[in-house]
């Protein structure tokens, strides 16, 4: 995710497979970059289906996302990947196709080979940049096009920017309501209809819903890979997780007054430090016992606190569960890790605050490393976050 004075940038996508098929053939890349405030995202549709498509669609992806990271001009960028990648001997056709966001700082790129035209939105409200064509005057097969698409603009809050693969506009292709596909002024009239009834519909929301119209279009039995990605510039949503006591009991209250002031949603792992909150700011903790999870105590629950949970077995869980999930995943548990995976998933700023202090309750020669060391399980969580779930994740030590 990428910051900006007056937005924050959510970047989520939605898949449904060529019906019958376990893998797809289209395949989305994101990456951000946090030292050069950038966010790289990139859609690309191998041809036909299964796992032949997704080879090609990922070698596509990931030579799109590394030579944009290069900072490679557009037609660099184009160049490089029409030499590389094959051609079909019998169609004459390039294997995949591909559409590269890439937003820095102020401004947003956008760079499209073969892939349905990218929708801006702005508000309610379709915005059309300027577009320029680049010709690539050294492909020399036959058949396989040359031209591809670019533009730069510079978003404000609540832009969005919807990225497709073929398989939505040609949803319902043949069917007596959509003869010839559900093409793109149906695609677009239906997005533009989705943001007027829910004027703050999230990214990972809207894409699952193109992608599901497609579905329907097609009495759902998708006809082909059919992608959805959706990047929309917005306010942020934060939480902070507080962990352990502080280095210096004498801090406990600038801990517990750093939290309080906290405007988003509070998450405090851990029995000694849930007795601090407790201490300072006079509330009573209260067990819950509708979360159950049989490897884990009960979360509790206190007044200026979204949840209370046990603190470094819980936190193992939870990384266990971010390492099995994919960005994809809609279903969790009901556990307290569980509860904290959603919370987490709902977050776009994830500020964790480590106290220092050795619990003596978990300080054992024979517990795991990632149980004994705090500060070692959350900077790996953390990582995750950033790099899995493209969240803006940081870790502040007391």
């Amino acid at each position: 995710m990428a910051d900006n004075p007056s937005y924050y940038v959510e970047v989520a996508n939605a898949q449904r497979y060529y019906e019958g098929q376990y893998i797809c053939g289209d395949v989305f890349l994101s990456r951000r970059l946090k030292t050069q405030n950038r966010i790289l995202s990139v859609l690309s549709d191998g041809m036909g289906h299964g796992v032949k498509a997704n080879v090609l669609a990922t070698l596509t992806a990931h030579m799109s996302i590394n030579f944009a990271e290069e900072h490679k001009d557009a037609s660099a960028i184009a160049n490089i990947i029409m030499e590389t990648l094959p051609v079909c001997s019998e169609r004459h056709t390039s294997y995949s196709t591909f559409t590269i966001v890439d937003i820095a700082n102020s401004s947003a790129n956008i760079l499209e080979y073969d892939n349905p035209e990218c929708l801006i939105m702005r508000g309610g409200n379709i915005y059309e940049p300027e577009w320029e064509i680049l010709q690539l005057d050294n492909i020399d097969h036959e058949g396989r096009s040359r031209t591809l698409r670019t533009c730069k603009f510079t978003p404000v809050k609540e832009d969005r920017i919807i990225y497709i693969s073929d398989g939505v506009t040609q949803s319902g292709m043949g069917s007596d309501k959509w003869p010839f596909g559900w093409q793109r002024e149906n695609y677009v009239n239906f997005v533009q209809q989705s943001i007027l009834n829910d004027r703050y519909i999230s990214a990972g929301k809207l894409a699952q819903r193109v992608v599901d119209m497609a579905h329907t279009n097609d009495n759902f039995n998708s006809k082909d890979d059919t992608s959805c990605g959706v990047i929309y510039f917005r306010d942020a949503r934060e939480l902070i997780i507080a962990t352990g006591p502080p280095l210096d009991a004498a801090k406990d209250k600038e801990y517990v007054e750093k939290v309080r002031k906290f405007t988003g949603t509070k998450i405090v792992c851990g029995a000694t430090t849930a007795e601090i909150f407790s201490r300072e700011m006079n509330a009573e903790i209260k067990d819950n016992f509708t979360d159950m999870d049989p490897e884990l105590p009960p979360s509790s629950s206190m007044q200026g606190v979204d949840l209370v949970t046990e603190g470094v077995l819980t936190l193992n869980k939870v990384e266990s569960i971010l390492n099995k999930m994919t960005p994809l995943s809609k279903e969790h548990g009901n556990g307290p890790a569980d509860k904290i995976v959603s919370m987490l998933m709902a977050a776009d700023k994830i500020h964790f605050l480590v106290g220092t202090r050795i619990n003596q309750n978990h300080h054992q020669a024979d517990m795991p490393v990632e149980i004994e060391i705090r500060r070692t399980l959350v900077n790996r969580i953390a990582r995750l976050l950033e790099k899995k779930f493209i969240k803006d994740a940081d870790v502040e030590y007391l």
